[in-house]
């Protein structure tokens, strides 16, 4: 039986967290804690910070991952409004969107220099398959190469400071140690930064890949850290983070939105980049029976712009829809070059759908409704 946070609508099957005694969430405490910070000291903090790493105008003075959403943008529009000069980096998306790119280019429009990597998209097609059928994530070599890249980018231009956006361990829920970590160390890639047990000297072993071709998704060495100083510190913790404000911000400086909801979500204005996007969070949902849709409903909910009873129903309307399309694109045509037919993937779903969560006939297979829907258990309630 699912145990759903009492403030909020987040269950407990979320990974790293801990709903305590009295019914509340990590993300809630961390919230709830918002109000006891000294956001002006904290400011000043980051100002320092930032001071430290200016440089004399012979390199930049810090390196900001973009991806031209709403946050990325929000981030680049801070930095430069701190007079700083940032290289911006950004790891390109497996499936990238038409409205994706136009976000991006709007996004380097804003006065900054930029570079964007494109991993050889043979291999990263490869482990989009090895990432969805072994550990039931086909956005691995992006979510790695979104942590690996920008760092390996520090190195190779001798940036020191890289600045990411918020903490997912303190906006959505994590152990408190990490949710309370200011900076993003490559202990916390290894524990939070999606390699989900998959590791290159495995994928070289056991798949035949060459590791020369999978070097966008290594860390660099300890030793290159150390060289240049790599340091990364997550804004949110300086500046308060709220996704809804972030993308007010950011379509006041050109960022578009979706014209709709976009599938499998509330909103229209995140995960625009990618048409894997809708898979990726397709199956959060087989294995933990919530999705996008519970996660944006929670950061809302705590924040005041919805009653819980509001979170409730908009979940029950929206959540855990099949991803037959994402962004206007059929699931066909976005398994196409993972040589995948729809057919097979509805087997690796099954693979990985929690019986514990769903319904499922006297032979063990998941029950569906006529739009292949999954039918949560009678006791797997709100």
């Amino acid at each position: 039986m699912l145990k759903y946070c009492i403030r909020c609508v987040m269950p407990h099957t979320r990974p790293n967290m801990h709903i305590d005694e009295e019914g509340v969430c990590g993300a809630c405490r961390s919230y709830e804690k918002r109000s006891e910070i000294d956001w002006d000291r904290r400011k000043h903090e980051l100002l320092s910070i930032l001071e430290k790493h200016r440089s004399s105008g012979d390199n930049w003075d810090c390196i900001v991952p973009v991806s031209g959403g709403k946050d990325s943008t929000y981030q680049v529009i801070r930095m430069l409004q701190l007079g700083l000069n940032p290289l911006c980096v950004t790891s390109s998306p497996c499936d990238e969107t038409a409205v994706g790119r136009q976000n991006l280019q709007n996004l380097k429009s804003l006065g900054v220099d930029h570079v964007e990597f494109s991993p050889n998209p043979r291999v990263r097609a490869a482990l989009n398959r090895i990432g969805l059928v072994e550990v039931g994530d086909i956005s691995w070599p992006e979510h790695v190469g979104i942590f690996t890249l920008p760092v390996r980018a520090a190195v190779q231009y001798g940036v020191p400071l890289i600045v990411w956006g918020e903490n997912p361990q303190n906006e959505y829920g994590g152990p408190t140690l990490a949710a309370e970590n200011t900076t993003l160390t490559r202990h916390w890639l290894d524990q939070f930064g999606g390699l989900l047990g998959l590791s290159v000297p495995e994928l070289s072993i056991r798949h035949g890949l060459e590791s020369r071709h999978l070097i966008p998704y290594q860390y660099p060495s300890d030793e290159a850290l150390q060289r240049i100083g790599v340091t990364g510190l997550f804004l949110g913790h300086y500046l308060p983070w709220d996704g809804l404000s972030n993308a007010l911000i950011a379509q006041a400086n050109g960022f578009v939105s979706s014209a709709q909801v976009v599938e499998g979500s509330m909103v229209n204005y995140e995960n625009l980049d990618n048409h894997q996007s809708g898979i990726h969070d397709y199956f959060k949902y087989l294995k933990f029976g919530f999705s996008r849709v519970t996660d944006h409903a929670c950061l809302h909910v705590r924040r005041g712009r919805m009653t819980r009873l509001d979170a409730v129903e908009i979940v029950r309307a929206r959540e855990g829809k099949f991803p037959w399309t994402y962004l206007g694109k059929p699931l066909s045509r976005i398994l196409e070059p993972l040589e995948m037919s729809t057919d097979e993937f509805i087997e690796v779903c099954d693979r990985f759908t929690n019986r514990q969560i769903f319904k499922c006939d006297d032979a063990g297979r998941p029950l569906k409704d006529a739009q292949g829907n999954l039918i949560k258990q009678a006791l797997a309630t709100l």
